[in-house]
């Protein structure tokens, strides 16, 4: 019989180890597909450091205005309040807002056009060109210093030509903070591996307004490149080179460790059971390698039923051919004593007949005796237990009174046991049965708690059992009382019986006749 009602694929355990170890390899490299959280985080993290540059420069633009004194009606329009906002409160912090995820990448910045500063506020620039430099030498950054119009004053080459009609400065010039992510102007080509990141194209800008005396007095445009993790990686590529080797020497490690631990046991455990199932008892022993402790437990668990049911097979085997040797006699003196009659005709006189015909009685009636015994034992082996109790006394009660000798409880009558009372009647029935068999003329029964368990001792004065025959009274089919009826399935049916309730029995040695000890749960 097939378990495997259906046959359908299912992957074998090296595949999807396989499976699994080529996902493990392909992770740091999938990782790099998956970075754009990191790379947001570079991108705010320059929109911030633009504007702490930027809130530095207009600061000193700011003064120098005041220190120009720049009348106001040259600054630009006046700046509405905000009427939520704390007055009590001096600080205005301008948060990173920009979103690689969610924001639209803006085309490149468009170029400035020609335009006509005005020359007070180009004087204060001229003064700050020199500073914007020197900080964008260390910074990186692009600095473009703008009056109330959009005309670049400071910063770069250039000056005198308007940005006011880029988007973000139009924005500043209202009096608002502004920044946009815009592709870059590449100077250089980008090498391959910046394929996979979106970051790498972009150019962060940042409009800042500067506000004197409640007017719009300028912008400070602010721009650069975020940092990339890509351009690191590239720049580490040997390092990366290594890591990809140590990360594939990794795998194949511990692809070898688990086949040696997991996979080989595995299929060793599985040749085993089909050499047990073919018959071969030398394949029922521990295996060469088990690999991990779970595995050493499930190929013991494994080899420990295969020897159970190889046991219990011999068992079954030897049971077979004790039956086919106990019906085969009276079966066959039923078939010789009814062929006599048969051919005799009218030759056998009526005491011969009637010799016959008791032999072929007794024999049926030792058939039937022998069915039933068997199928006692039968019910006994497959009994599940009821979660019944009793105690000596209920169960002794239940027997019929025997006249071949006396039973009589000599201690611990109301102890309770984890059995029934009709089982416990049987077991006991059995054992008095046998002691009157054997010639006793009393059966003294005790009970005793020892550790949860209860001790039961059945002791008779009878003829007791001769030191040859101690080892052999629990074996199916041995008795020494053939010739009166004995079936010798007696204590084999007390035996499962007991079994069936987490009990056991056992023969122990005694001055005079035979004495039973019986190990059963405390109810």
């Amino acid at each position: 019989m097939r378990w495997l009602s259906k046959e359908r694929w299912r992957p074998r355990l090296a595949t999807v180890v396989f499976a699994i170890l080529i996902v493990v390899m392909a992770l740091p490299l999938v990782g790099l597909f998956f970075f754009r959280l990191y790379e947001n985080q570079l991108i705010r993290q320059t929109e911030g450091e633009l504007i702490a540059q930027g809130a530095v420069v207009a600061a000193v633009y700011a003064q120098e205005l005041r220190a120009a004194g720049i009348p106001p009606e040259k600054l630009g329009s006046p700046i509405s309040v905000d009427p939520a906002r704390d007055n009590n409160y001096p600080y205005e912090p301008i948060e990173p807002r920009l979103d690689l995820a969610s924001d639209d990448v803006m085309p490149m910045r468009p170029a400035a056009v020609p335009a006509t500063a005005d020359p007070a506020f180009a004087a204060i620039g001229a003064r700050l060109d020199g500073i914007l430099d020197e900080t964008q030498k260390t910074t990186l950054a692009g600095f473009r210093l703008l009056d109330p119009r959009g005309v670049v004053i400071a910063g770069g080459d250039e000056m005198g030509l308007s940005l006011g009609q880029v988007e973000e400065v139009r924005t500043a010039l209202s009096g608002v903070y502004a920044s946009e992510l815009r592709l870059r102007i590449p100077d250089q080509p980008p090498p391959p591996l910046y394929s996979v990141s979106r970051g790498t194209r972009v150019r962060v800008f940042v409009a800042m307004p500067v506000e004197v005396a409640g007017r719009i007095a300028g912008v400070v445009y602010l721009s650069r490149t975020p940092n990339n993790i890509v351009k690191h990686l590239y720049g580490e590529r040997g390092k990366v080179t290594l890591a990809a080797i140590a990360i594939l020497g990794g795998t194949l490690l511990i692809a070898l460790v688990f086949i040696r631990t997991v996979s080989r046991p595995i299929y060793a455990l599985i040749d085993r059971t089909k050499r047990i199932a073919a018959g071969d008892r030398d394949a029922i022993r521990p295996l060469d390698h088990h690999g991990t402790r779970e595995m050493a437990a499930l190929s013991a668990a494994f080899l420990d039923m295969a020897t159970k049911l190889q046991a219990r097979s011999d068992s079954i085997q030897t049971f077979a051919t004790h039956v086919s040797h106990e019906l085969k006699s009276p079966l066959t003196a039923i078939q010789g004593a009814a062929e006599l009659l048969r051919d005799s005709g009218g030759a056998m006189d009526e005491t011969e007949r009637r010799r016959f015909s008791n032999n072929i009685v007794t024999d049926a009636g030792r058939l039937n005796l022998l069915v039933r015994r068997l199928l006692d034992l039968a019910r006994a082996e497959n009994l599940a237990p009821s979660g019944e109790n009793t105690t000596l006394g209920a169960a002794l009660a239940l027997l019929p009174i025997d006249t071949r000798l006396e039973a009589r409880i000599d201690a611990g009558g109301d102890i309770g046991l984890g059995i029934s009372a009709e089982n416990l009647a049987i077991v006991l029935a059995n054992l008095i049965d046998n002691s009157a068999r054997h010639g006793a003329r009393q059966v003294a029964i005790d009970a005793s708690t020892a550790g949860g368990r209860v001790l039961v001792h059945v002791g008779d004065d009878g003829d007791g059992i001769s030191t040859a025959n101690r080892t052999k009274i629990f074996e199916p089919f041995f008795t020494t009382r053939r010739e009166t009826g004995g079936t010798g399935m007696g204590l084999g049916i007390v035996l499962a019986l007991l079994k069936a309730h987490d009990g056991t029995i056992g023969l122990v040695d005694s001055e005079r006749g035979t004495r039973f000890e019986i190990d059963l749960p405390v109810a």
